[in-house]
């Protein structure tokens, strides 16, 4: 379709939203680095709002370039500004503080750091990852392409970025996929590679007379223990690896953005692992961000598949096709939901 066919004349006179586009990648690294500065944290603190100077002194930077920083910021409408005779006054909005602080309970400040320090640097090698055809981990990073989460888990600082960026996943949507499905028939729920255990947590809430365990590598369930508890937890938590190890013994086994990470082939060998160790009436739960059979969106899901391309093995599915998966290593019962947000449910039965 040409762009023509859906875009206005006025684009077509003058391309504002292709201008907002090319400069979308500026937009984000203004509010990444924000957020690695600490500016949401510092204006959340304070109790009035603050000069450029204050916050660059404050923060150790320089007053012009923060200047220039908090008015872009305030042009994307994520601070607000007080113009006084003597001086510019910023302060905070409620999205800011809610999602960009990292105090708050929804705070998304580890996904953006994440995606700042570790995504953005591969996506300058998205050409080389659309040419060659996979992953761009050696060129980044210096990382084999083949064993991707030894690229991921290079470092113990590198594990907990990854766990920060998926825990902020699950505090943000969490809710919305434990609920997609009344799962309570299920009383011994297992989450594959569930990192955190942000999203058990969320089923442990919803369905508190199930038991929750996540089981991941052992270096991540260390980590879990030791950054992620929380007081009164009734998470458990056991390390193993689902590719090799034996799966522990479940009513439901949940796959949240695992199946996306890898090929076909190996996709399938772990559908098949879990089947086979369902008992009749157990099943699994997958949750991606998936595709529109037409091909036309979402948007997001379409910018992860991408991001598989340059950072995995694997890539986003429509739900078509993951049914096809789970048909061909026998699950039955396939019930696909929606949710309208970044991340979509499947369940399936044995």
């Amino acid at each position: 379709m040409m762009m023509a066919e859906f875009m206005s004349q006025s684009e077509l006179d003058y391309p504002f939203k292709l201008l907002e586009y090319f400069n979308g990648f500026r937009v984000s690294k203004v509010i990444f680095s924000a957020c690695e500065l600490g500016v949401f944290d510092l204006l959340l603190k304070s109790q009035e709002s603050l000069s450029a100077q204050h916050v660059a002194q404050e923060l150790g930077t320089s007053v012009d370039g923060m200047e220039r920083l908090l008015d872009a910021l305030v042009g994307i409408e994520i601070l607000k500004v007080e113009q006084t005779r003597a001086t510019a006054l910023y302060s905070s909005s409620d999205v800011a503080n809610l999602y960009l602080a990292k105090g708050s309970d929804k705070s998304l400040h580890d996904m953006i750091i994440y995606q700042s320090q570790t995504i953005y640097p591969l996506w300058n090698n998205m050409v080389d990852a659309i040419r060659e055809g996979r992953n761009q981990n050696e060129k980044t990073f210096g990382l084999p392409s083949e064993e991707i989460f030894q690229a991921i888990y290079r470092s113990e600082e590198e594990i907990l970025k990854f766990m920060g960026l998926m825990n902020s996943s699950w505090v943000l949507d969490g809710h919305d996929i434990a609920t997609a499905f009344d799962l309570s028939g299920f009383k011994k729920i297992v989450d594959l590679g569930g990192c955190t255990g942000a999203l058990a947590r969320e089923m442990a809430r919803e369905y508190e007379s199930s038991s929750v365990t996540v089981l991941d590598l052992p270096q991540v369930v260390e980590a879990a223990k030791k950054h992620y508890r929380e007081d009164g937890d009734d998470v458990e938590f056991q390390a193993g690896d689902f590719f090799s190890g034996e799966l522990p013994a479940a009513d439901l086994y949940i796959l949240a953005r695992i199946i996306h990470d890898w090929s076909e082939e190996k996709s399938l060998a772990l559908l098949k692992r879990i089947h086979d160790v369902c008992e009749p009436g157990g099943g699994v739960l997958l949750v991606e961000a998936m595709l529109f059979e037409n091909r036309r969106g979402p948007v997001t899901a379409q910018i992860f598949s991408l991001n598989m391309l340059v950072q995995t093995e694997g890539r986003e599915r429509p739900p078509s096709e993951y049914t096809d998966m789970l048909k061909k290593t026998g699950f039955q019962n396939i019930q696909f939901c929606r949710t309208g947000k970044s991340y979509d449910a499947i369940l399936a039965l044995r």
